[in-house]
């Protein structure tokens, strides 16, 4: 992956957030990114009539695999019109992966795999502890490039 290998979690979460507005504008919508004390917004997208508006939350990756972290927050945090969009980032010279994901399916997906992760034992067999760590999977790219779910016309 070269150089990207060795940004900074911050600068690869800005990417992200970057990255998903320049998307969504290229596909016409109005993308506006939140200032950073916003908790859990990235971005509110908004059709091209203002018609209809999102509130999107960008987790970004530079890991292969299509594996997010998340906190313990993700379980509650969703709602109607609220969106993550994960970002895997590639190479400098290649276009990023986007994958579009409800909040509600998030939040049912984070917290049941948290339930079987607690409830499996540690290498030596010893019970694991409670974390406030959270992982969002894709592995079979189910979201992937799913610009439909956020439910604009010109997607």
């Amino acid at each position: 992956m070269g150089k990207n290998e060795n940004l900074e979690s911050t600068l690869v979460g800005v990417a992200g957030e970057y990255f998903v507005a320049a998307e969504l504008t290229r596909r016409g919508w109005l993308a506006s990114i939140t200032l950073r004390n916003s908790r859990g917004v990235d971005i509110i997208a908004s059709d091209s009539e203002a018609s209809r508006a999102v509130t999107i939350q960008v987790k970004t990756s530079i890991k292969s695999g299509a594996k997010w972290i998340l906190s313990k927050k993700a379980e509650s945090f969703a709602g109607e019109g609220h969106y993550y969009i994960f970002v895997l980032l590639g190479g400098l010279a290649s276009r990023p992966d986007f994958y579009i994901v409800p909040s509600k399916v998030v939040a049912k997906y984070v917290t049941n795999h948290h339930r079987r992760w607690l409830a499996g034992a540690k290498a030596d067999g010893s019970s694991r502890k409670d974390s406030a760590i959270r992982n969002f999977r894709d592995p079979d790219g189910i979201h992937k490039e799913k610009w439909e779910a956020l439910g604009f016309d010109n997607s």
